[in-house]
């Protein structure tokens, strides 16, 4: 009996793409110098005036107001050592396997946090009926075209600016994106999809609906946090201006993580160190352009 072979090529864990960070649209263009915070402002409208002049009166001036959202910059990052012995017997590429492991945990963990950041938002529909808070949603309260409906009017009812031409960002679980298109009647999914593209249901591809582009992600953030312990998942409803994103502007740091290469420093050379570091961070930038649709999922 010969030997086994071994493919001497190494398969990454199967990986979702990132959303969130590109949600963060506003960032610094102009900073007046590095901080450990960046102050963004916003001016206020004034209030419409419908009061005719008086031909000899000079009307009264009237105050411009602003207000200030403040992003704090914090340091993340995350490092992986190789041995001489390891690189020395293994069959694998194990110095280039770490770079690529790296490079897509600096993504991953920057990701993260600006979805940490955007699900905290302050505007939410809870799925079913009558529930007022995350342990309300139990199971059987999933997603519907409804929700997505009432999200919309919020935002456009709030002057949110729709992120391309006039749809907003929808992002949902593959679970939620299930329900949705298992929705019957003429106010769900499947009806529309139906006559105008049905090819879209044989895809399973939502596509736009109800005045978003839709994204499914298993990035949507779940927590077995509902009623009796239900998995509830957060899809969220953006447009522009919903997140804010600072980073640090010196020492090796930018808008991106950082791929650091570690210096050799034992006394036999063995060692390799490849990390990421990153110097950001993230803050909610217009609450009326964010809505949160927490459901649970039917699987």
């Amino acid at each position: 009996m010969g030997t086994a072979a071994h493919q001497r090529l190494a398969y990454f864990a199967l990986r979702p793409q990132l959303f969130y960070d590109q949600i963060a649209d506003v960032r610094p263009t102009n900073q007046t110098h590095p901080g450990a915070t960046v102050v963004f402002y916003k001016y206020a409208d004034l209030a419409a005036e419908t009061t005719e002049l008086t031909e000899t009166v000079d009307p009264d001036a009237v105050a411009m107001s602003d207000s200030t959202v403040t992003v704090t910059v914090r340091e993340y990052g995350n490092a992986i050592r190789t041995t001489a012995k390891a690189r020395g017997t293994a069959l694998l590429q194990v110095d280039s396997d770490a770079a690529n492991i790296i490079g897509y945990n600096a993504g991953l963990s920057i990701d993260t946090i600006a979805r940490t950041e955007l699900i905290g938002g302050t505007n939410v529909i809870y799925a079913g009926t009558g529930n007022a808070a995350t342990a309300d949603v139990a199971a059987g309260d999933v997603i519907t075209a409804a929700n997505i409906r009432n999200a919309v009017a919020e935002l456009r009812s709030a002057n949110a600016m729709p992120i391309e031409g006039t749809y907003y960002a929808l992002h949902l679980s593959p679970e939620q994106s299930v329900d949705l298109r298992s929705e019957t009647g003429a106010g769900g999914w499947a009806e529309p999809a139906n006559y105008s593209d049905a090819s879209r249901r044989w895809a399973g591809m939502v596509g736009a609906f109800e005045g978003c582009y839709v994204m499914e992600t298993p990035r949507v953030f779940s927590d077995t946090d509902g009623a009796a312990s239900a998995e509830v998942f957060r899809a969220t409803v953006t447009g522009k201006q919903a997140l804010a994103k600072a980073h640090a502007l010196g020492d090796g740091y930018g808008e991106l993580p950082s791929i650091v290469l570690g210096p050799q420093v034992d006394k036999l050379r063995r060692f390799n160190a490849i990390g990421w570091k990153a110097l950001l961070g993230y803050k909610r930038f217009r609450e009326e352009a964010i809505q949160r649709i927490e459901t649970t999922a039917s699987i």
